[in-house]
């Protein structure tokens, strides 16, 4: 016998039991983005490399350790997404949705990274994101932020927590920059081997460590929201007045950053204590460069993401369970085997909605009945070969305990349709 072959490390099943919280999850995020607007884009699982180290950043983690690259037939260099932003974006200048333009754009689909796998945290892990393209004002990064907000009180989730700050424009956040270096290379005994290497690269990421031993040393460093320029300052005020308008409370965390580089001004995160060491279950923000950095037009854009498995899991012990069937067919003889399947065609054009399933395979009565209580129908029809000829088919109330009786086939149309009416009020 054949060894088994197991998954990928890092890349998961989602069993038949899991995927209702998540359809559930997708299904009321789609409503909501419906409702303000946002379109669906769906753009492919393997971009060229250079989109990605010219987006995220060639000094950055995910360009460096992270990304699943390889090379194809045509020698062309191609890495399985790591994000969806980037990704958006090039399809928005190839295809010209930017041009004289805005869109309101939304995704969903699966993301690739290879890291060290922990919970909340895989190889192959799922996105929901949102995009604002052609936006500059801070009316827009609050309509995101809002929606994002909503989406959390449809789905019942009332303790997470939004954290806000702004990193300024290019030009004073690299001012910033040259702050920062200097302060954290006066502490360079105090700092990790990430940090080290972050000092010259991308110092701001030394703010994002985790590393407790270095959190004093982080507190004491210069701030950002010190050193803004003076749009960005007031676009940030603007920001935080239209969320107070709209009762969104929110905490300012001058030591929030992004770890992607083509992020400026607003950034944002949604947290919570329930996960552990991932707080982060949604995050986003302004990244008015990226469009010209990827060859189109200087376009302002702001956008968010969240990590379905980190929501999944968070609202999995609220999240509706998968709805059973209405009713469990179960042919009695070779005859009503040959027509069941016939009849439940017939069963499903005429009665919109309907769920049956049809008992498959061989088994006695007894066995077919225990399958058709256990599959948590509401109904067994039965046909043997009296009911066959007679036109008609025996119904077996399940869950009331009532006697079973029979109906000729249009009757039975119309039973099932009044239960389904039934259910539905």
């Amino acid at each position: 016998m054949a060894a088994a072959i197991q998954p990928i490390r890092g890349m998961n099943d989602i069993l038949p039991d899991a995927t209702p919280a998540w359809q559930w999850v997708e299904a009321t995020a789609r409503e909501i983005f419906d409702s303000y607007g946002y379109r669906e884009l769906r753009v492919p699982l393997v971009e060229r490399t250079e989109l990605f180290s010219r987006s995220i950043g060639e000094v950055t983690d995910i360009v460096e350790k992270e990304m699943y690259s390889f090379t194809d037939r045509n020698g062309d260099q191609l890495s399985l997404r790591p994000e969806a932003t980037a990704s958006c974006v090039r399809a928005a200048i190839s295809n010209g949705l930017i041009h004289n333009q805005q869109q309101r754009l939304w995704y969903a689909g699966p993301m690739f990274r290879y890291e060290r796998p922990q919970k909340g945290r895989y190889r192959q892990f799922h996105q929901l994101g949102a995009e604002a393209l052609g936006f500059a004002g801070p009316d827009v990064d609050a309509e995101l932020i809002l929606m994002s907000a909503r989406l959390w009180r449809a789905l019942g989730l009332e303790d997470l927590r939004l954290e806000l700050n702004s990193l300024g424009t290019s030009e004073s956040r690299q001012a910033y920059r040259a702050l920062l270096i200097e302060y954290f290379s006066a502490h360079r005994d105090q700092l990790d081997e990430d940090s080290l290497r972050r000092l010259e690269q991308n110092p701001l990421r030394i703010l994002d460590s985790k590393n407790p031993a270095m959190q004093a040393l982080i507190a004491a460093a210069p701030s950002l929201t010190d050193h803004l320029d003076v749009e960005s300052a007031d676009h940030f005020d603007q920001l935080r007045a239209a969320l107070d308008a709209a009762g969104v409370g929110f905490r300012v965390n001058p030591r929030l950053v992004r770890g992607l580089d083509y992020y400026s001004r607003t950034v944002f995160e949604w947290v919570t204590d329930r996960l552990g060491a991932q707080a982060a279950v949604c995050s986003g923000g302004r990244y008015d460069g990226l469009v010209e950095q990827l060859g189109g037009r200087p376009t302002p854009a702001i956008g968010w993401a969240l990590g379905m498995e980190r929501l999944v899991e968070l609202v999995q012990d609220r999240a509706p369970p998968a709805p059973g069937p209405h009713a469990y067919l179960v042919p009695v003889g070779a005859a009503a085997q040959t027509a069941a399947l016939a009849l439940a065609e017939w069963l499903r054009d005429g009665v919109a909605g309907l769920r049956l399933l049809t008992h498959c395979g061989e088994g006695s009565l007894k066995t077919a009945m225990k399958k058709a209580d256990k599959s948590g129908a509401g109904l067994a029809l039965i046909i043997g070969d009296t009911e066959l000829a007679a036109g008609q088919v025996l119904v077996k109330p399940l869950r009331t305990g009532g006697e079973q009786f029979a109906l000729e086939h249009d009757a039975l149309r119309a039973r099932l349709t009044e239960c389904i009416a039934a259910q539905r009020d």
